[in-house]
């Protein structure tokens, strides 16, 4: 039976599908321009823009927003924004945009928010902008903001004389290297010259330094000393006070008028987990663009709900990226492939348990400015209670790192002041406590009562609000730099799991679960947006596609890995080179094939250092990179290693491919809206940023499209070397979603199921009783003879829109449906 009927939303936000480009200053709004009627062809309803207010200079992605009142001028003028807007809306077409409120690139002049609070400190009308901590327990950092700049300590770059002042248009500023800071009003003393003070020698010049309202300090003294907060652990990216209403409108100030003028028609909000109150935020949002469909960034757990109360349309999709992904993993190959890893590797394979270790640490090390700071407000709670006053300092902090190290979700979304916590929270703030009294036994069990009560407002009260608010706002980071950033980057049993919002720990997912999945979504958020690549996506689509097929060969694939090692091992330098790395190695090579030297020495030395177990960013280990370059190096130029990868993988393209194009029609036509990445409508291997947000040639794309028209499906699957049959079908499937749009935007879901000896194999089900999408899986273990499997149809006449074919209702055949092309797209004639 159809679901029930979805929540109402206005028609005219909700795009049929969107198209996500990357601007920066090599791709401009005058690039979009171009590009309009390329998408308009394609079949995409909305433009969908990553940031385009003016961000740090050179900026690759725009989130590094350093001003929101105006358009980033590395894009283009108002006048290229505007006309932009104008080709789009000539077309029927709609822009979305992706806003960032949770925090500003801050560093230079180009923040004049920022600048204006260096200069004036805590009387700078900006100050309460940024949520700085003008309190610090440390008495050198009170009443200043800390800026950690130096590349060594104070004193030795200050005797080298490399801070200087600088007559810059007339203002003397401090500068070291590239870095500019302003001077506080008067701190030059007024019977001094610029010329003069151009020449004070260090003991002068630091005696002005000290009058500043900002303290310098080395780079690294950052993650431990930092009072303000910041996004995740980075220091340039300083966090906004959204949540006091005049910040809100500063920072939406531009945006409120693109909104009144109607030439925005979405918005992507990133990251409202950082955000103090999300739902307030969101509620705030809306009333500023009513009619606007508002998707976020939000990473859900595999058992989490989006919080029903956020007036938005959905997520930016990454929860039915990791659900359709996972229909392509074959469960039999969990136990052989995590043998032979372990075997392999010599690595832990209890991943819950890692995940755990690596939240704990960066707690501990990137985190430890954040942490700090809610040690101080729970040592003045605790010392407000005699219960609670035998509590030490470092007993807090430790019980409070391990509870937020237990979390199982970005973070809680509790309201100080508001109704009872939900009850899913209130449930994984207790299991949170349970877990972490397990682990810490060394810790009084009183200390886990005391953070829990806390946590579920047992004491409401304003300290104990901010607690909770800061808490909240800490585990995200911890998840996304432990999690997303480090374990996926360490567990490498099955890369192709690896994924934004992913769960590595779970292998793969049952069909009937992906259809639950479809139901939920269909019910309660129906215009939530469906991705498979973004800009943040660790491996490309068609990467993934491909990765999924080891799960169906486990042993084939170990022996490979074997004879491939065996070839290699004369390469190693000193055994500096883990197995953990040359696995992911090995998997990174099949799964992006063919990949050049650079980019896989680039992509493995990106991904050790995020790893963290042999080298890192903050101090990288040149023994050991040096070890993995040569090794890389050498394998690449080794003509039977090269040969052996290229022979094995040979046979097993065309079932990569055959998963790619499946995955790509479900993301069409699953309930929700589809996003195509910018380039993605063709093959993408890309292998994580920057590589996913390197420059697309849309020439050829161009080309491509416009010989769609006088291709057969044969035809373009002979060209599938040229990522033709995923364009093709893409092309396809929005031309119906566009003719036929009330079945598929508010449609309902139906699962259908096939009959016969491979009917495990296929995955379909029905929009509005009209369109069935039917694709096949795990194919690698038998012939592919559908000959006894069939669907279904309902009564009337069928057409399958990928070939033009015409279908008789009744059993169809899975073989006839498939037969001139990998997967189908049925729809019910209009006439009928």
């Amino acid at each position: 039976m159809n679901s029930a009927p979805a929540p109402s939303q206005p028609d005219r936000a909700v795009p049929r599908a969107t198209y996500r480009l990357q601007f920066n200053e090599h791709f401009r709004l005058s690039d979009a321009l171009a590009l309009v009627p390329y998408l308009h062809d394609l079949g995409i309803s909305h433009l969908y823009a990553s940031p385009l207010f003016a961000a740090q200079p050179h900026s690759s992605h725009g989130y590094d927003v350093c001003d929101f009142s105006r358009l980033n001028p590395e894009l283009g003028t108002d006048a290229d924004f505007q006309q932009l807007v104008a080709a789009l809306r000539e077309r029927g077409m709609g822009l979305v945009l992706d806003i960032v409120p949770n925090h500003m690139g801050v560093g230079g002049p180009e923040n004049h928010w920022w600048w204006d609070v260096l200069t004036n400190g805590r009387e700078s009308r900006y100050a309460g902008c940024f949520d700085i901590d003008w309190n610090s327990p440390n008495p050198r950092l009170r009443g200043k903001v800390l800026v950690p700049i130096l590349a060594d300590p104070y004193d030795q770059v200050l005797k080298r004389g490399e801070i200087r002042l600088l007559n810059e248009g007339g203002a003397l500023v401090l500068g070291y290297f590239e870095h500019r800071l302003p001077l506080a009003p008067n701190s030059v003393p007024a019977n001094q010259s610029t010329e003069t003070a151009l020449t004070l020698d260090a003991g002068a010049l630091d005696q002005l330094i000290q009058r500043q309202h900002y303290l310098l300090t080395h780079w690294q003294q950052g993650d431990a000393d930092l009072n303000y907060r910041r996004f995740f652990a980075i220091p340039t990216l300083a966090a906004l006070r959204t949540e006091d209403e005049a910040v809100f409108n500063g920072v939406h100030e531009r945006l409120r008028e693109f909104a009144q003028k109607g030439w925005v028609d979405g918005l992507r909000v990133d990251h409202p987990d950082g955000l103090r109150d999300p739902e307030q935020y969101l509620q705030r949002l809306r009333a500023l663009a009513p009619g606007a469909w508002i998707i976020v960034e939000k990473i859900l757990a595999a058992d989490e709900s989006l919080p029903a109360a956020w007036p938005v349309a959905g997520t930016t999709g990454y929860d039915f990226l990791n659900q359709a992904g996972g229909l392509f993993i074959d469960p039999a190959g969990e136990k052989p492939l995590t043998d032979f890893y372990a075997a392999f590797t010599a690595e832990k394979t209890d991943y819950a348990a890692l995940v755990i270790k690596e939240k704990r640490l960066v707690l501990h090390e990137l985190l430890g400015a954040e942490v700090n700071r809610l040690t101080e407000i729970l040592a003045v709670l605790a010392a407000r209670d005699a219960r609670d006053r035998n509590f030490q300092r470092d007993e807090l902090r430790a019980a409070m790192m391990e509870l937020a190290a237990c979390i199982p979700v970005y973070r809680t979304y509790l309201r100080p002041g508001s109704a009872p916590a939900p009850g899913a929270d209130t449930a994984r703030v207790k299991q949170a406590t349970n877990r972490a009294c397990r682990q810490r036994p060394d810790l009084a069990p009183e200390l886990f009562i005391f953070l829990s009560d806390l946590l579920l407002m047992n004491e409401a009260g304003g300290l104990e609000g901010e607690f909770v608010c800061r808490f909240q706002q800490l585990t995200g980071p911890a998840m996304a730099k432990g999690v997303e950033d480090t374990v996926f980057y360490r567990f490498n049993r099955l890369t192709a799991l690896n994924e934004v919002g992913g769960d590595p720990g779970r292998f793969g997912l049952s069909v009937e679960a992906f259809h639950q999945a479809c139901r939920v979504r269909r019910s309660q958020w129906p215009h939530s947006m469906l991705a498979s690549s973004t800009h943040d996506t660790k491996r490309g689509e068609d990467v993934r596609a491909r990765l999924c097929l080891l799960s169906e060969i486990p042993e084939i694939w170990t022996r490979a890995v074997r004879r491939w090692s065996a070839m290699n091992e004369r390469h190693r330098r000193q055994g500096l080179l883990d197995r953990n790395a040359e696995y992911l190695f090995y998997q990174t090579l099949f799964g992006a094939w063919p990949l050049s030297v650079e980019r896989a020495v680039t992509y493995m030395e990106k991904a050790v250092r995020e790893a963290r177990q042999h080298t890192n960013w903050a101090r990288p280990n040149q023994a050991y990179e040096k070890a993995l370059r040569e090794f890389i190096i050498a394998a690449m130029e080794n003509a039977e290693f090269l040969e052996d990868v290229a022979a094995f993988l040979r046979p097993l393209v065309d079932a990569g491919l055959t998963n790619s194009l499946a995955q790509t029609l479900v993301k069409l036509t699953a309930p929700g809206v589809p996003d195509v990445y910018q380039g993605a409508e063709l093959w993408d291997f890309s292998l994580v940023d920057p590589d996913n947000r390197r420059p697309v040639n849309f020439e050829p794309r161009r080309r491509l499209l416009e010989e769609m028209d006088y291709l057969t499906p044969e035809k373009a699957w002979r060209h599938r070397a040229e990522g033709v049959p995923k364009l093709w079908l893409i092309r396809r499937t929005l031309e119906l979603r566009a003719r036929r749009p009330e079945l598929f935007s508010g449609g309902g879901y139906e699962a259908l199921y096939a009959r016969g000896s491979r009917a495990e194999n296929l995955v379909a089900f029905s929009r509005g009783g009209a369109a069935v999408t039917i694709v096949p899986r795990l194919m690698l273990d038998w012939d592919q003879d559908w000959t006894d499997t069939v669907i279904d149809l309902p009564g009337g006449l069928w057409r399958n829109v990928i070939t033009g074919e015409g279908v008789m209702a009744g059993p169809a055949p899975i073989a006839t449906l498939l037969r001139r092309f990998p997967v189908a797209l049925l729809a019910k004639t209009e006439d009928d």
